[in-house]
């Protein structure tokens, strides 16, 4: 039998055991078997992170932005060197697939890339002033130490574009992954000290989200706390973070519309609702999580559709026919069984899956088959409450306005996804959709230029781009007066 790793915090560039002395275990979705054991920190732990990573940023900040950038290239390089290994350990700990797994591991690499590229690129301002013989300076500074906290869908990835902008921009970081998926994200602290990223620059703490977190983000030393995650926790985050008046980014919760109007290319849309709808398991802040189509072209559309998720595999994510995963943990598969026991109740129709798939195959694993509920209204759960899983409600639609109230009728609004050929609806569209991100013609995917933005409760602040990396920044002010 392979032995259990172990794995400590990475604190000011060393493997450091919890002042606790505890661990606690890392689970397989896929098989129920524990694959490995991480440190419960405690707010000693967290102390001591934060210490090393104010050290740290005194002189961190001092270097000029292309060294710290040059350091961080050579990270990103390491990281892509060790594709194989970061991708299985993703695969093992959360369940999607390895394809899936190694596209994350690059992804994380050029999200580091892009903010390594804006080196050159911290602009101030040089502004009139009123007064004779005066200038007014406006500097853009880094804000000191951020505290990063992941989600468990795409862990390697969103320690990337954390970590790229923020240590570009010459703070220094407190990452702080989920107990579900650590293991990966604690990789990159023997990367860090290999391509020489000096201590406490980078520091990984394991624990309890809520004990580690609340000691994090309410700690004065901390100047800033960017976390993706789900809605409630944003929301004590910001409540918590009040006290000292810390600058927050968050990325939470999502249920976008897919609209698919009578125009459209067809088959576009059902290939693009089905990757936005199953990829990752459904698990994806941005995916298809209602559809609304047409009522000229349903029937066709769903012909279609329907067909094509009951033919997706669902199995190993090691294996490269699979097509979908499990669940994460067993808490969210009894959340799908939930949701679709609700809808049922409520009165949708269960027109393909529904139910843990059978088999020997699954009998351990956290396992949920590809499901699509019809005869859906808009008063129902299923349409309001964030699944996060391979469940998609559908429902038709008449008008344009009538569309636009039922996407608009929710308290997210991080993404939709519109397919139309007449341009007089896509602008209809920008102007009415309720959401930081609109995708036209094509499922979810965001690019690390672009501008990754949640309105109402989906989040503030926003992520990706030049406008993601100025919430790193913080400006200072000088009125320079001089003689005539």
């Amino acid at each position: 039998m392979t032995a259990i790793k172990e794995y400590k915090l990475f604190i000011n560039g060393k493997w450091v055991t919890s002042n606790s002395g505890k661990t606690q275990e890392v689970i397989s979705p896929s098989t129920e078997e524990v694959i490995a054991k991480v440190q419960s920190g405690t707010v000693e732990d967290v102390e001591k992170a934060l210490k090393s990573a104010e050290k740290a940023q005194k002189s961190w900040k001092k270097l000029p932005p292309r060294e710290r950038a040059d350091l961080l290239y050579k990270f990103a390089d390491e990281i892509k060197a060790n594709t194989d290994r970061l991708a299985e350990l993703l695969v093992k700990e959360q369940g999607k697939l390895l394809k899936v797994a190694k596209f994350e591991v690059a992804v994380t690499a050029s999200f580091i890339e892009y903010a390594c590229e804006g080196a050159r690129r911290i602009e101030g301002d040089i502004i009139p002033s009123d007064n004779p013989n005066e200038q007014i300076w406006i500097q853009k500074i880094p804000r000191g130490v951020v505290v990063a906290i992941t989600a468990w869908n795409f862990p390697l990835a969103l320690a990337g574009r954390k970590l790229g902008p923020a240590l570009v921009a010459g703070n220094t970081v407190v990452l702080k992954p989920t107990s579900e998926t650590p293991l990966a994200t604690l990789e990159l602290g023997n990367i860090a000290n290999k391509v020489g990223i000096p201590p406490g620059v980078i520091n990984i703490l394991t624990g309890s989200g809520r004990v580690m977190g609340t000691a994090l983000v309410e700690n004065p030393i901390t100047k800033m706390v960017t976390m993706t995650g789900s809605t409630p926790v944003g929301q004590e985050i910001a409540r918590t973070a009040a006290q000292n008046l810390t600058h927050v980014q968050l990325e939470l919760g999502g249920k976008a519309p897919f609209i698919v109007f009578a125009d459209a290319d067809i088959d576009a849309a059902v290939d693009a609702a089905l990757h936005s709808r199953f990829d990752n398991c459904g698990q994806v802040c941005t995916c298809n999580e209602r559809m609304y189509v047409h009522e000229k072209i349903y029937d066709t559309f769903m012909k279609k559709f329907i067909a094509k998720t009951k033919a997706l595999k669902v199995g190993d994510p090691m294996l490269e026919d699979t097509d979908m995963g499990p669940k994460v943990n067993k808490a969210e598969l009894e959340h799908m069984e939930e949701l679709v026991a609700v809808s049922v109740k409520e009165g949708a129709t269960i027109a393909t899956g529904g139910k843990r798939p059978k088999g020997k195959a699954f009998e351990k694993g956290y396992w949920f088959e590809p499901t699509v509920l019809t005869n859906v209204t808009q008063d129902m759960t299923i349409v309001h409450e964030e699944s996060f899983g391979p469940i998609l409600p559908v429902l038709k639609f008449k008008t344009f306005d009538e569309v636009i109230g039922y996407a608009n009728d929710c308290e997210y609004g991080l993404a939709a996804m519109v397919f139309t050929n007449d341009m007089n609806t896509i602008m209809k569209c920008n102007d009415e959709l309720e959401y930081g991100e609109i995708y036209v013609n094509r499922g979810h995917g965001e690019q690390h230029q672009g501008f990754h933005n949640g309105y109402k409760l989906s989040g503030s602040g926003g992520e990706d781009g030049k406008y993601g990396f100025e919430q790193y920044l913080e400006k200072k002010t000088f009125y320079i007066r001089h003689k005539a």
